[in-house]
């Protein structure tokens, strides 16, 4: 089943984001089961929006993503992330 995730990241600044997700992309298979992400900015920090496949695949990406953050000097979470379960997912235009 489709999840939703919202992420708050304060003090997590877009320079920091940006170094961690060029690391990322250098990370094979990493984005398994992602089906959409955004990165919004704020006055205090990040908050990110996913879509995933399955909660499985979202814990398996957050597994290998916390140890690359936690080297570049990321602060620790200020707790976990909104998950929500996806009603309906479509976007504008697509066929399928």
């Amino acid at each position: 089943m489709a999840i939703f995730v919202h992420a708050v990241l304060p003090g997590v600044t877009t320079d920091q984001y940006d170094t961690l997700n060029a690391k990322l992309q250098e990370t094979p298979d990493i984005f398994d089961g992602c089906i959409s992400h955004a990165c919004a900015a704020t006055d205090d920090g990040l908050e990110v929006f996913d879509a995933w496949e399955s909660e499985q695949q979202m814990n398996a990406f957050a597994e290998r993503m916390m140890p690359i953050a936690a080297g570049l000097g990321w602060p620790e979470p200020g707790g976990a992330p909104r998950v929500l379960r996806v009603h309906n997912y479509w976007v504008p235009g697509a066929t399928g």
